[in-house]
């Protein structure tokens, strides 16, 4: 009886090696972890110099440079579609009021009365109204799962704000420096929704991101003149001038750049899934170079949030997140 070894079959011999998913790709793995990394530097960054920086004139310069960035890469594009940047310039400035001025100089002040540990929490939980604020717009009931990781989430942002005391809850005794960061989590919920339709997203989304990002700096422009006019100092350091080029080029302009990429090598579902590194690495960065604390209630917050939000996005496919 002849005997083969089952490596001789000619079956084995001629197929082909073995599909290599996204994650094998050097290249995409770094954009994978790196995008999370990059959004989450903008709290950290911008609570480091809140005592330097007004949070206007922060958030005005930071949008200008990546303004300027973004331009010769967009140029044509708007110019190609003026016609539609035109007809939807109120959905336009509604999308850089709700992006760049909640999310930016509102952020930046908030970082002054509160920490970046606690501000990087709170905004996690933007995840999570996109899928309620949803769910309330198309008129649906939340199945169960995303239902209880929304209260999860929301319990974890209510443990977060109130400092571990629920005896806050009952005197209204609520940091001014979170109320602020929450505020701004809805705005960018907002913000990620109106992205998902209308006519705007025929630009494709790097021109879209540069329209409204020249929204946002249009807006912004009058909130830095106004702070300027009352006695804030004007960025003349180095160290200011370093912090403001790093927001416009980390936690915008590379961030969503890399942000498309990820999702065009890897899909949607396995680039936010990575954006779940956020917290983490937020939290990790506060510590280690802001010398922040940690709590017992930091750390039930943070489960409850990354828990929930995990819960609430189940099945469902993923909301694009833009450089905040």
């Amino acid at each position: 009886m002849e005997h083969r070894h089952p490596t001789s079959h000619p079956a084995h011999r001629d197929s082909p090696p073995a599909a290599r998913g996204p994650l094998h790709d050097p290249w995409v793995l770094a954009a994978l972890l790196a995008t999370p990394l990059f959004f989450s530097t903008n709290l950290i960054v911008g609570r480091a110099v809140v005592d330097i920086v007004p949070p206007w004139s922060l958030a005005f310069w930071r949008w200008a440079i990546a303004v300027a960035m973004l331009l010769p890469f967009t140029a044509l594009p708007l110019l190609r579609h003026r016609r539609l940047l035109r007809r939807e310039w109120r959905r336009i400035l509604l999308l850089g009021f709700l992006g760049m001025v909640l999310c930016g100089g509102n952020v930046y002040i908030a970082l002054a009365h509160t920490s970046a540990t606690n501000a990087t929490l709170i905004y996690t939980t933007s995840t999570l109204m996109i899928v309620v604020l949803d769910a309330l717009l198309k008129r649906r009931r939340l199945p169960a799962i995303q239902f209880g990781g929304s209260l999860a989430g929301f319990a974890g942002i209510a443990l977060i704000t109130v400092h571990g005391e629920p005896g806050r809850l009952l005197g209204l005794e609520f940091n001014v420096g979170d109320l602020g960061i929450l505020v701004a989590a809805i705005g960018w919920a907002a913000y990620s929704l109106m992205l998902r339709q209308g006519p705007l997203t025929q630009l494709g989304g790097q021109t879209a991101f540069a329209a409204n990002a020249i929204a946002g700096t249009v807006l912004l422009a009058p909130m830095a003149l106004w702070e300027a006019a009352g006695g804030a100092t004007t960025p003349a350091t180095l160290e200011a001038w370093g912090a403001i080029a790093f927001l416009a080029i980390f936690p915008s302009v590379l961030a969503f750049g890399l942000f498309q990429f990820a999702i065009k090598a890897a899909g949607a579902p396995v680039t936010a899934n990575f954006l779940y590194l956020m917290p983490v690495y937020g939290v990790l960065l506060a510590v280690l170079l802001l010398g922040e604390e940690l709590h017992f209630y930091h750390g039930v917050g943070f489960v409850l949030i990354l828990g929930g939000v995990i819960l609430a996005t189940r099945h469902r496919e993923p909301f694009a997140r833009p450089a905040d």
